[in-house]
């Protein structure tokens, strides 16, 4: 799936980073969404990868990277750290600046590293996602109902951590299945991945602990930002599923042009993967954002 990618295994401070790099050109960095790991590029790298030179990583506590221990705080899984990490492997591999591509977990390490090192992250693609903090400032019903995930992942441990376990099968075909529009999104291969990575009590655990990072740390961090008046400088596009909560329940040009000085976007024909679900369209629209 990632023909002519080599695969890399990088220590950082906290942790130790797995994913794939391949390509030549300006560095650009992808990042994954939940329940998924690097894989979820693997329509789009490709060809992103004739004009940039890609590296898709997988976040700390997910897929293959390095599940460190957490503490009370959950500092070690807050966006915070989690962007620290990628800065550190881009620098390491050679890349001081980068632009940088998220979609949903991966979305919200991208906007924390461009808030955290201006000076590192050139231009930043947000996919199906809003802040963090305006999520959590906006919650209501619907919140309650549609991003049940958030809540039970950050509910105590050992609580989440237990009900996984006894069945992952049935969290991650109910994510990929249920947040997802088109049919046959997702190879059987790369469905069995997911799974598997899911069957590994410490990377559920590590998950678990970004979650209770983001109701805690994440959603201060951003609240700090907003009161500071700090905002994204690169120039940032965002992307969502117009039938999705996204779509339905913000104006996402809106709240990203109070974070960010130059933003751009619109709707993708597609569920919340649209990587994996669109990803022609997907490819268009970051190579034009990327090449710009």
């Amino acid at each position: 799936m990632f023909d002519g990618f080599e695969q890399f295994e990088l220590k950082t401070t906290g942790t130790t980073i797995r994913g794939r790099r391949g390509g030549s050109g300006p560095p650009v960095l992808l990042l994954h969404g939940i329940p998924e790991t690097h894989l979820m590029w693997h329509r789009v790298a490709p060809v992103l990868a004739e004009h940039f030179t890609v590296v898709a990583a997988d976040l700390r506590g997910f897929g293959d990277s390095g599940k460190p221990p957490s503490d009370a705080e959950h500092l070690p899984y807050s966006m915070r750290a989690l962007a620290q990490d990628q800065v550190e492997v881009m620098a390491a591999l050679g890349h001081e600046t980068f632009s940088v591509v998220g979609h949903d977990r991966g979305a919200r390490c991208g906007y924390r590293m461009a808030l955290d090192h201006p000076d590192v992250v050139t231009k930043l693609a947000v996919l199906d996602v809003v802040p963090t903090g305006e999520v959590f400032d906006r919650a209501d019903k619907r919140f309650s109902l549609g991003y049940w995930v958030w809540s039970f992942l950050a509910a105590p441990e050992p609580i989440p951590e237990t009900l996984i376990a006894g069945a992952p099968d049935v969290l991650v075909n109910h994510m990929l299945d249920g947040w997802s529009e088109v049919p046959d999104a997702f190879p059987a291969e790369v469905r069995a991945e997911y799974i598997a990575k899911f069957r590994d009590p410490e990377t559920v655990h590590a998950i678990c602990e970004e979650y209770r990072a983001a109701a805690t740390l994440d959603h201060q961090h951003d609240a700090d930002d907003r009161r500071r008046g700090r905002q994204i400088s690169c120039p940032v596009l965002a992307l969502w599923d117009p039938g999705g909560a996204v779509g339905t329940w913000y104006d996402p040009l809106k709240l990203w042009g109070e974070w960010a000085t130059d933003v751009s976007g619109g709707p993708v024909q597609a569920g919340h993967f649209m990587a994996e679900e669109a990803p022609a369209e997907t490819r268009e629209r970051l190579l034009a954002f990327l090449g710009d």
